[in-house]
């Protein structure tokens, strides 16, 4: 899901730094209003070590594999500070092993970033509507999870197949990325699972963490 350089015009790459900026600008802002806006600068700092490692550890499926991405996980966990750990994961992604590029690390941001924090919300949606039993964390969890993988997917394939290159074989192009969401939708799957399993534990074991 990473686009690495190369693929975008400069046009694309550019706004998607432009709302980047202003993402991690309101981020910022979001966190600072915060009682201690240092309190979860640990778990945020961990969760970036995770997003990062995350994009190594690839898990067969059939014919191919996937990687985790947990951007919803860090969503419901991190809330706003979500947006600029993972910002911080995919520049070094890109730089330390090419997972990606430092010209569509804005686009990539967007990506990844936007809906985590859609996760956040989503999931903040559930003090309101449903009862606090560890069940329906887990549901919760499982929708916001796979739903922000789901999110991630189809904003990478619309800005892919609009901006195919005419040196490209469309045809081609738009064949392997409807393969690929096909194999973002198992994914998607798996991450909601993940999800759910990891936020009942934590409801459990340690609720503090997930009153953000």
């Amino acid at each position: 899901m990473h686009i690495p350089d190369g693929i975008l015009p400069a046009s694309i790459s550019i706004s998607g730094y432009a709302i980047t900026g202003g993402v991690t600008w309101y981020s910022l802002r979001r966190i600072n209003k915060e009682k201690n806006p240092q309190e979860k600068i640990p778990q945020a700092s961990l969760l970036t070590a995770v997003f990062f490692v995350a994009s190594l550890v690839h898990i067969p499926i059939v014919f191919t594999s996937i990687h985790l991405i947990l951007n919803g996980v860090m969503g419901i966990i991190l809330g706003y500070y979500a947006f600029p750990a993972i910002l911080i994961g995919l520049f070094f992604q890109a730089v330390m092993f090419g997972h990606g590029g430092l010209s569509t690390l804005g686009i990539n941001a967007v990506i990844m970033g936007i809906p985590a924090l859609f996760a956040h919300h989503f999931f903040q949606l559930r003090k309101a509507i449903s009862p606090k039993q560890q069940i329906w964390t887990g549901i919760w969890a499982f929708i916001a999870g796979g739903g922000a993988l789901a999110m991630s997917a189809s904003i990478f394939a619309f800005i892919v197949l609009t901006n195919i290159s005419p040196d490209l074989d469309a045809q081609t192009e738009q064949k392997a990325i409807y393969i690929s969401l096909a194999g973002y939708t198992i994914q998607a799957i798996i991450e909601g699972m993940f999800a759910a399993m990891l936020l009942s534990y934590l409801q459990r074991v340690k609720p503090e963490i997930l009153k953000n």
